[in-house]
């Protein structure tokens, strides 16, 4: 059966000396991985359209076994983000995120739009931490372990201010706060920002103006957020932290 497929690249490898082997995350139908003959010789129609994080247009052969490209074109290559190490390696962490926390063949087209904003975000501006915090509060959701972050996990309340609370998995107020003595308290840019980020796709987003200190502090509370719910060891997380460590 053949397929007209709208997708994102999300991962690349090598198959033999001249195949390569594809996941694409589709408008369609979600995640499938798909085989690419050919696309590792030099004059090869598929070679451009095989690499991490190209948006293209596919023409698939789907059996009930492996898939495979039979026509593609590109019709975007984020070419920034390849000329810029922090880029790709920004890029490369939210398209590995997606890849462990979604199944073969979920269709969610949200989701689809939010990785292609993201993408487009990181590709046209300098400033892109907010958005990558924003996708990781989606796929946190896409994998279950959703933080709760407009009221009180114990009490149910709704207004702040409240404290961050790993343990517990999401906001306390002060009354309850006790629950979790290791819970950071959260200033009041954050306590509203964190749940907007949370809800509001990146399309509904204008120039995004958060202090530095702020930016720091949702980076720690998702950082620790992830290492406790999180369930994979992401190879471009590490590469991330070892960017932080030579900046």
């Amino acid at each position: 059966m053949l397929r007209q497929l709208e997708g994102i690249v999300l991962r690349s490898r090598d198959y033999g000396e001249t195949h390569k082997i594809i996941t694409i995350y589709t408008k369609q139908i979600g995640k499938i991985t798909a085989l690419c003959r050919g696309a590792n010789k030099p004059k090869s129609r598929l070679s451009a359209v095989s690499q991490p994080f190209i948006y293209g247009d596919f023409q698939a052969y789907m059996p009930k076994g492996l898939s495979t490209v039979q026509q593609a074109s590109v019709l975007q290559s984020f070419r920034k983000i390849r000329e810029d190490i922090e880029k790709t390696a920004y890029a490369s962490y939210i398209v590995e995120l997606l890849e462990k926390l979604t199944e073969e063949k979920e269709r969610d087209v949200f989701l689809f739009k939010e990785l292609l904003l993201t993408l487009s975000w990181i590709n046209e501006h300098d400033s892109y931490l907010i958005p990558i915090m924003m996708f990781e509060l989606r796929m946190f959701e896409k994998g279950g372990f959703k933080p709760l972050l407009d009221q009180c996990m114990q009490c149910g309340e709704k207004e702040g201010p409240f404290a961050f609370s790993v343990q517990e998995g999401g906001v306390l107020c002060l009354r309850c706060q006790s629950v979790d003595p290791y819970a950071i308290t959260l200033n009041k840019a954050l306590t509203k920002l964190l749940p907007i980020l949370q809800s509001v796709s990146l399309e509904r987003v204008g120039n995004i103006s958060v202090k530095e200190e702020n930016v720091l502090m949702m980076r720690r509370l998702l950082d620790a957020y992830y290492d406790r719910f999180g369930s994979y060891t992401l190879k471009s997380k590490r590469f991330l932290e070892q960017l932080d460590k030579l900046k």
